[in-house]
């Protein structure tokens, strides 16, 4: 008897009759002979809408009862799953996050988890039953509060469980039928990709792929669990994700040189004018930064002019820590000496992603030549051993994400790709 891990998202469990149809798909895995654990999100848009209800009460409203808040999202789902369950004749137990041995630490909204003591869940399976687990959310090792995981927190919650109780996979299940090449939201023609290492999934997630959280994947590949994400709507196989590549009947499947575009348009540039060129400005900078417990993405130094020895330096962050970011800034600007600060929240972020362009000469130069022909400005690069990161405006993006996909060969010749349900909100 194997166990495995599924995890449902909000789209899938987004009514009642999606939550019938998934616990018709969990109960078909039980018989097939598995121990079954469920983490699920809350219904479709219900976070989002309770996020709402809060900033009408309270523009500012405290961690602590935002988490409490936001977790009663998961307690609704998982509940209504289990009932469910039941309703076809198997067993279930619903856990919260706490009850599930989801042990974090103390930082409200976006906690992180530390360890997972699953002793209640085990005992359950034990019984026979299926568990469901809420997911996103936990219990602080300190003080005991209820913390949640921040956005896509459910998709790390599973990973993490499976990882303690040694599950043979971690099932993803969401609305599209697996990783595709590119958003296909944006590129109708994205193709689905069967297999992709953990190394090309980190770089997907942390470019802008929403598909997988990247501290789910960063998590997987640490405890090497192997992740297969799905659709909730179909029967189709989707795309898994492991350190090694997946068997089909008697040949493996190999590693693209390309594995996809990714695009994000949540983060913001700041730019810090007139930094006198001295050593020790940027860490200042930057030291700032993050004190304000604010990660940035790219960064970019301007050669300095002569005739005044000062530069500009850029960087990317999110959007929703742009005002936190400048108003630290202003407050450390004597120290650090600079001439005044640019912020624009109007940029998207391409990335081109592939393990295989480290060998193959000539990525770079298509890439760009793909930009300069859709007629797409660039800001800001940036890049690594497998993957090419541009800066451009942010009307910009749907279509200098399109011109790559298809310079790379990787449309689609036939099937285009659906997504089955989500708001995208």
């Amino acid at each position: 008897m194997g166990l495995v891990v599924q995890k449902y998202g909000g789209s899938s469990v987004a009514d009642a009759e999606g939550i019938k149809r998934v616990a018709k798909r969990i109960v078909e895995a039980k018989k097939n002979g598995n121990q079954v654990v469920v983490v699920v999100s809350a219904m479709g848009d219900t976070t989002d809408e309770l996020i709402d209800l809060a900033e009408q009460v309270s523009p500012m409203p405290a961690g602590r009862e935002f988490d409490m808040l936001l977790t009663a999202g998961e307690r609704i789902s998982m509940a209504l799953l289990a009932m469910a369950i039941k309703n076809l004749g198997h067993e279930a137990q619903s856990f919260t996050g706490s009850q599930a041995g989801v042990i974090t630490d103390s930082v409200h909204n976006k906690a992180r988890i530390i360890d997972v003591t699953p002793g209640r869940i085990r005992d359950s399976l034990d019984k026979g039953n299926i568990a469901i687990v809420a997911g996103f959310q936990g219990v602080s090792q300190d003080k005991k509060d209820i913390t949640t995981l921040g956005r896509g927190g459910s998709d790390t919650t599973a990973v993490a469980l499976a990882a303690a109780l040694d599950a043979e996979v971690c099932e993803i299940y969401t609305d599209v039928d697996g990783v595709f090449t590119a958003d296909p939201r944006v590129v109708k023609k994205a193709k689905k990709i069967d297999w992709i290492s953990f190394e090309d999934m980190l770089e997907l997630a942390a470019s802008g792929s929403k598909v997988l959280l990247h501290r789910c994947v960063e998590y997987a590949r640490r405890y090497n669990i192997p992740i297969h994400v799905r659709s909730s709507f179909s029967g189709l196989q989707g795309t898994w994700v492991s350190s090694e590549p997946i068997e089909q009947g008697d040949k493996k499947v190999e590693q693209a040189i390309i594995s996809g575009v990714a695009h994000d348009t949540s983060e913001a540039k700041i730019t810090v004018v007139g930094v006198p060129d001295k050593p020790g400005e940027a860490a200042a900078i930057f030291r700032t930064i993050a004190d304000a417990e604010i990660n940035i993405d790219m960064v970019v130094q301007n050669v300095s002019a002569a005739a005044t020895g000062l530069t500009d330096i850029s960087f990317t962050l999110p959007k929703t820590e742009g005002r936190r970011a400048i108003d630290a800034l202003e407050k450390n600007r004597p120290g650090i000496g600079f001439d005044s600060l640019r912020y624009d929240d109007q940029i998207g972020k391409i990335s081109l992603v592939g393990a295989g362009m480290k060998t193959n000469p000539g990525v770079t130069a298509s890439f760009f030549e793909a930009l300069s022909d859709a007629g797409v400005n660039i800001e800001l690069i940036s890049t690594s051993e497998i993957r090419i990161s541009v800066v451009t405006r942010a009307d910009d993006v749907p279509e200098a994400v399109r011109a790559v996909h298809s310079a790379f060969g990787l449309d689609s010749d036939t099937d285009e790709a659906v997504v089955y349900g989500g708001t995208g909100r």
